[in-house]
């Protein structure tokens, strides 16, 4: 619900007044200097009809408070006329009533107030229509601040849920996986699908204990991965190496929770799984320019290991929250050359 910007603050009122008591004195001074009129006729007409005035000012946020512009347009242009011509008349009448009653101003007063009625009328119609234009600029100026506040609340929202939508997405993808790979070892090998289970545990430990965190650190990332990577060892033994270049600079960084996973997950499902040598997967990290650099390499078998289709879910989903964080699109870029597989995350600082 609005409230009259006038009486909203004390400081506002203040300033209404002390200006209308600029125009009283400048009125004061056209018909004392001008017009001709002796002093205390002069002052008592200026001070009885702006103040008068004033206050109609004030009580005018009403009828721009509840005739809106956006009801029957036919309504509300006959409401204001009524309104201007009303509002009009009364100021003259109250104005003339108490100076000619209550100052016994009537001998003076008399035959300059019949003189000017005219131009006092339009005066009075058209100070209604500018205040009451004013109101409705605050009242629409209002309406749309609130309205950008709202999209902007409700887009927050949106964007807060499809990046929640898209982690949602990341991790069952690996849970099934693993529960996978568990099945397969139970049969073949007890006391290593043992082991990956209470692997998987403290993962996912670890996972739920940071799954309302928005971003996290490069370092803490990292502790994540060599817990995933500890499960996929149980799985392919000697299969894969790993390395890590990481500057200092690079381990405080903060990322977005669970955004280097679904690289590792991706590197295993479709290089380690069917190669035939050892694949190093290699995560090096520097700064450059206005960005924090992560690549994650490793070598590939050409002729198996992109016989499948795609890259995945993960990668389009890091490619989405990327871009839904930052607001930039490239930030993920990917490269294919020599049997050597390259993702690039661009983190801006």
């Amino acid at each position: 619900m609005f409230s009259n910007p006038i009486l909203e603050k004390t400081r506002n009122l203040i300033f209404y007044l002390t200006g209308w008591l600029v125009l009283a004195a400048v009125d004061f001074c056209l018909l004392h200097f001008g017009a001709g009129l002796i002093t205390e006729t002069a002052l008592a007409d200026s001070l009885v009809f702006d103040l008068i005035l004033a206050g109609f000012g004030i009580s005018y946020w009403f009828p721009a408070r509840f005739i809106s512009l956006e009801n029957n347009k036919t309504t509300f242009i006959i409401s204001h006329i009524l309104g201007g011509i009303i509002s009009s008349v009364l100021w003259l009448a109250l104005g003339y009533l108490i100076i000619t009653g209550l100052m016994n101003f009537a001998a003076g007063f008399k035959e300059y107030f019949e003189a000017t009625i005219i131009w006092r009328f339009a005066i009075g119609a058209l100070f209604y229509y500018s205040i009451t234009a004013f109101y409705y600029l605050f009242i629409y100026y209002t309406n749309f601040q609130q309205k950008i506040i709202q999209e902007s609340e409700l887009k927050n929202l949106i964007t807060e849920a499809e990046l929640k939508t898209l982690k949602f997405q990341i991790n069952p993808h690996f849970i099934f996986n693993s529960l996978n790979s568990m099945s397969a070892l139970t049969s073949i090998n007890p006391s290593k699908a043992r082991e990956m289970i209470l692997k998987l545990a403290d993962f996912l430990r670890f996972t739920l204990a940071n799954n309302d965190i928005q971003k996290n650190s490069l370092g803490e990332e990292l502790k994540n991965i060599k817990l995933y990577l500890d499960i996929e060892k149980i799985r392919f033994e000697d299969k894969f190496d790993y390395v890590e270049e990481v500057e200092d600079c690079c381990l405080s960084v903060l990322i977005p929770n669970m955004i280097l996973q679904p690289l590792f997950e991706n590197a295993i499902k479709h290089a380690v799984y069917e190669a035939l040598e050892k694949v190093t997967l290699k995560l090096t990290c520097n700064k450059e320019e206005n960005y924090f650099k992560i690549m994650l390499q490793n070598n590939y078998d050409d002729e198996i290991t992109f016989a499948k289709k795609g890259a995945g879910i993960g990668i389009r989903n890091i490619k989405n929250r990327l871009e839904l964080i930052y607001n930039q699109p490239d930030l993920l870029q990917i490269k294919k050359e020599k049997n050597l597989f390259t993702v690039l995350l661009y983190i801006p600082v």
